[in-house]
């Protein structure tokens, strides 16, 4: 094993662009990276930049006339075809889309390959979790699915059991799609409730295909959840499933848009909270798959305040480095984030919280509480398939 983990990083990765006033501002990209770089994590790691994704391995999940299709367009983006999600207000076309798009997979299927063959035992790419695309089409601002990619590039290398836990703000309807009737592939996603977010999907009914109940897991939040109904259902839910489906891998994605200032989605919850469920991923992947851990990003668009704090967050624990919550952040990154944007960086690690919540077995159920409601709810639906009781 070369080392213990890898950042993937190419600035190219930068020109994911929808263009001037689309929420997936590549701003939030670059100035991940000068944090990360501000605190020296690359030193602590190895910064890899992989090839795109080649047809190949993109047709591992996506349609081959969907690839020609985002090809033409990327060449002419006045060729978008609204059929295949292009060209729309979420996924404009833009000249490139293809060739970053596939940019963008490559790393995801690069840091699969090396945690599955034991090159590292963490792997980051905060470029990817465009958990959104579908086979056929665009959706949600992505455009392909790296996140899917990744997990069937893994199947394609021998993995038997893969995990994905999605703990972005959003439904990670594309994913689920991918591997609907697939056994070997468990998706867990906890997000805001389908009434209230796109992609309206995440029923906690969503359980799976035929002959793969079970392996689809949702948990539909409150919309207003905050830091101690966050953990607590990520806390009910999460370890358990993975102590009875046993990984081989663990691959996560961690939007940052569960944020209570992000301005896309109706959560509360603090970076701190955050940190937590980041450092339990972790944590998980040494429990079950020995260590082997792809860490991916996603949603999140308080660009500025957010999610460079969050996914540095997520870097510096893959690394193994402590980063002090209460510390400031460093001042060059400061000054370039004001030279960049004319906003004021944050100026800790911290949101100024210390998260706490209730466990499900120590604190009980209450039948009147909706996030409650929701945990059981999921809990019912598919922990039996796996051989667990709904409450205990």
């Amino acid at each position: 094993m070369t080392g213990r983990a890898q950042l993937m990083w190419d600035e190219a990765l930068t020109g994911y662009d929808f263009g001037a006033g689309h929420p997936m501002d590549p701003v939030r990209l670059a100035l991940t990276m000068s944090l990360v770089r501000a605190y020296g994590l690359d030193q602590a790691l190895e910064v890899v930049a992989a090839p795109p994704a080649g047809d190949s391995t993109l047709q591992l999940v996506h349609r081959a006339d969907y690839i020609a299709a985002v090809r033409r367009v990327s060449a002419d983006p006045s060729l978008a075809d609204g059929s295949y999600g292009l060209g729309t207000q979420d996924d404009p076309a833009f000249a490139g889309m293809h060739e970053v798009s596939a940019l963008i997979a490559g790393q995801s299927v690069a840091a699969a390959e090396a945690v599955w063959r034991g090159r590292v035992s963490h792997a980051v790419n905060f470029s990817g979790g465009l958990h959104h695309a579908m086979p056929g089409a665009a959706s949600g601002f992505c455009v392909y699915n790296d996140a899917a990619l990744a997990i069937a590039r893994l199947l394609e290398l021998g993995a038997e059991r893969i995990a994905y836990v999605d703990t972005d703000v959003h439904h990670g309807d594309g994913v689920q799609a991918a591997f609907w009737q697939d056994p070997r592939v468990l998706t867990i996603s906890l997000h805001e409730h389908p009434r209230t977010l796109f992609p309206q999907t995440g029923w906690p009914q969503e359980s799976g295909g035929e002959g793969a109940e079970g392996s689809a897991v949702n948990v539909a939040l409150p919309a207003g959840t905050g830091d101690e109904g966050w953990l607590r259902a990520f806390h009910a839910v999460v370890p358990q499933l993975l102590g009875a489906f046993r990984p081989q891998v663990l691959v996560t994605q961690h939007g940052a848009d569960t944020h209570m200032e992000d301005p896309l989605a109706h959560l509360a919850v603090s970076l701190d909270a955050q940190r937590v469920v980041q450092e339990q991923c972790h944590e998980l992947a040494h429990e079950h798959a020995e260590g082997r851990w792809l860490a991916l990003g996603g949603g999140g668009y308080a660009v500025v305040d957010v999610v460079p704090r969050s996914w540095t967050q997520l870097v510096a624990i893959a690394a193994g480095v402590g980063l002090d919550p209460e510390g400031d952040t460093p001042e060059p990154w400061r000054r370039e984030v004001y030279a960049r944007t004319r906003e004021s960086a944050p100026s800790r690690m911290t949101d100024g919280f210390r998260p706490r919540w209730r466990e499900l077995p120590d604190d009980g159920y209450d039948p009147a509480d909706r996030l409650d409601q929701a945990i059981l709810a999921t809990r019912r639906e598919v922990f039996p398939s796996h051989g667990l009781l709904p409450l205990h």
